[in-house]
C-alpha cells in the first residue's frame, strides 16, 4: 500500500499535466457553422474547405469542425448550435450563413436578428465569433442587395467581430471553379477556399486569443 501511493504522489502532478494539455487540445477548435459553401456541396465531406484546413492545422493543434449543412438558413444554423457548442466546446466559431435566406428573400431585419441571436450564443459560451461576409447575386435587386450585404458589416461593428470578405468574389472569377449551377464551387476551389481562409484568419486564431 505504501508502495502504491509512493508511485501515486511521485506521478500525479505528471497525471494533472497529461490533463491539463487535453483540456487545452479541446478548448483549441475552430467550428465552422455554415451552409452549402462550407459544407462541400455535391463532394465527399472530406475535400470541403474546412477538412483541407483542418489537415493545414495539425501542426498549429487547432482543429477545424465543419458543422456546415447544405440548405441551411440562419434560423437552422441557430436551431443547432447549442448542441455543437455543448459537443465541441470550440474556441472559435465561424458563422457563415445568411445566404439561403437571401437567395429566399427574407427580410434583412429578421435575418440580421437571427445572426445575432447565433453571435450571442457563440460568445456566451465564451467562444469567439467571427462572421463571413455574403452577398447575394446581383440579379436580386440593387436595393435589397445593399440592405442584405450591409447586415455583416453592421452586426461586425455592433458586437465588436472580425468580419471576414466573402471568399466567393475570387472563385466567381474563375468559372473552372464553379458548379454547373452558377452558384457552388466545385472541388477544384477548395485548396484555393482553404488557402485563402487560413490566411485571413491566421491572424485571428492563436491559442491566446
Amino acid at each position: 500500500m505504501m508502495h502504491f501511493k509512493n508511485m501515486l504522489r511521485w506521478h500525479l502532478p505528471f497525471l494533472l499535466l497529461v490533463l491539463l494539455m487535453c483540456r487545452t487540445a479541446a478548448a483549441d477548435t475552430l467550428l465552422v457553422l455554415g451552409d452549402s459553401l462550407s459544407a462541400g456541396y455535391r463532394m465527399p465531406a472530406e475535400e470541403a474547405w474546412p477538412a483541407l484546413l483542418d489537415k493545414q492545422w495539425e501542426k498549429r493543434q487547432i482543429r477545424v469542425i465543419n458543422a456546415s449543412i447544405s440548405g441551411d438558413t440562419a434560423a437552422q444554423g441557430l436551431a443547432r448550435l447549442p448542441t455543437l457548442l455543448a459537443e465541441h466546446k470550440p474556441r472559435w466559431v465561424v458563422i457563415e450563413l445568411g445566404g439561403n435566406d437571401g437567395l429566399r428573400g427574407f427580410p434583412p431585419a429578421g435575418i440580421a436578428a437571427t445572426l445575432s441571436q447565433i453571435i450571442s450564443q457563440v460568445k456566451a459560451a465564451r467562444a469567439r465569433p467571427i462572421l463571413v461576409q455574403i452577398h447575394l447575386p446581383a440579379n436580386y435587386g440593387r436595393r435589397y442587395n445593399e440592405s442584405f450585404g450591409a447586415i455583416y458589416a453592421t452586426l461586425a461593428a455592433s458586437n465588436d467581430i472580425p468580419l471576414l470578405p466573402f471568399f466567393m468574389e475570387e472563385v466567381y472569377l474563375k468559372p473552372q471553379w464553379m458548379q454547373d449551377d452558377g452558384i457552388h464551387p466545385n472541388a477544384s476551389a477548395q485548396p484555393f477556399i482553404a488557402d485563402w481562409m487560413a490566411q485571413h484568419l491566421n491572424p485571428l486564431v492563436n491559442h491566446d486569443s
